[in-house]
């Protein structure tokens, strides 16, 4: 985990780095969320909902204006393939809001990807102190209804059938959505015809095998846009499987 932290350049840091770092002084329109703070909060939220975290990492970019972390998760339910991930990101550089965006971790590569909808967002206005806790909340709320969902999708992924051509043109679309640049291409191609892993072999040429050809790409590219480009991926897997049911 802390290692796809500092593959998408970021600083793999403590959880007291996290607490050191300065946050700016805030103005009448802007209020900036300490790091530490929507770290805390959503710790204690989770462990209110009946989660506990097994696993976590932390990272800072620059002088710490941007904060990435992402949690493993575990309520009981265990999957065979994958585990649930909580992803939390914050900025002092107005570059984005506070999130916090539920995801998907493949355990026998690290691959990452969030679901379609980014969970908790909210803008650093005069009122985020008062309302974060709420926001929290009623995002951590919703944890078991989107797993359910998340585990739905990912059996269809497994369970459709594509061929080659279905491939390559869902390559292409790719790059017209910016899930991907065309300068990926040759490495997703490569990981569809021969994956890096070979229990993505195991249901043939399915939409799983494709789908994390393209997270494995994920490697490489920033952290940050990760909730957007899993979001738009997602969506081209999906419609896939629509077709073919």
């Amino acid at each position: 985990m802390a290692n796809l932290l500092m593959h998408c350049g970021g600083r793999h840091v403590t959880r007291d780095d996290v607490a050191n770092v300065s946050t700016p002084t805030r103005t009448r329109s802007w209020v900036p969320v300490p790091h530490h703070r929507l770290l805390d909060l959503v710790e204690s939220t989770i462990d209110g909902q009946g989660y506990r975290v097994t696993n976590q990492a932390h990272g800072l970019w620059g002088d710490g204006d941007r904060y990435f972390g992402l949690m493993e998760l575990a309520n009981g339910h265990t999957e065979d393939d994958y585990g649930l991930v909580l992803g939390l990101r914050n900025s002092h550089d107005k570059t984005f809001p506070a999130s916090l965006a539920l995801g998907s971790q493949v355990l026998v590569c690290d691959n990452l990807s969030f679901f379609g909808e980014v969970v908790l967002t909210r803008r650093h206005t005069r009122f985020v102190e008062r309302d974060l806790p709420g926001i929290v909340a009623q995002a951590v709320g919703r944890l078991s209804e989107m797993r359910t969902q998340q585990a739905d999708r990912l059996d269809a992924y497994k369970q459709t059938r594509i061929k080659d051509r279905t491939a390559h043109d869902l390559m292409v679309r790719a790059v017209d959505a910016r899930v991907i640049p065309v300068t990926q291409l040759p490495m997703v191609l490569k990981e569809w015809r021969k994956p890096t892993h070979p229990e993505f072999t195991a249901d043939g040429r399915s939409v799983w095998r494709l789908f994390n050809a393209f997270t494995e790409s994920f490697k490489s590219r920033s952290l940050e846009l990760l909730p957007r480009r899993s979001q738009a991926l997602h969506g081209l897997m999906d419609r896939i499987c629509q077709a073919a049911a």
